[in-house]
């Protein structure tokens, strides 16, 4: 799992582009996929921020990728247990 300061440009359903950083990053052997986990940038650390999830496929460069829609209950499942396991390791830093 990655972690770390990176921000993605994210372009919502009325094609704005919303500048998020990425909470982190994560690979499925069982569904062969790439997830993201992220948040648009400047959402302050006393409201609740909504994060947001996506699965990609990195092009030859390793750089930019296209999002995808998460599809199935279980890829949700699965990345609702991934936030849990991250929350809970922040949470004893």
């Amino acid at each position: 799992m990655e972690h770390g300061e990176k921000n993605i440009t994210v372009v919502d359903e009325q094609g704005n582009e919303i500048l998020c950083e990425v909470l982190f990053t994560f690979d499925s052997e069982e569904f062969k996929k790439s997830y993201v986990l992220y948040f648009p940038v400047g959402e302050s650390d006393d409201e609740e921020i909504e994060i947001h999830a996506s699965s990609f496929e990195q092009n030859e460069e390793g750089e930019e990728g296209e999002l995808k829609p998460i599809e199935t209950e279980e890829e949700w499942d699965m990345i609702e247990e991934m936030l849990n396991t991250f929350l809970d390791e922040e949470e004893e830093e």
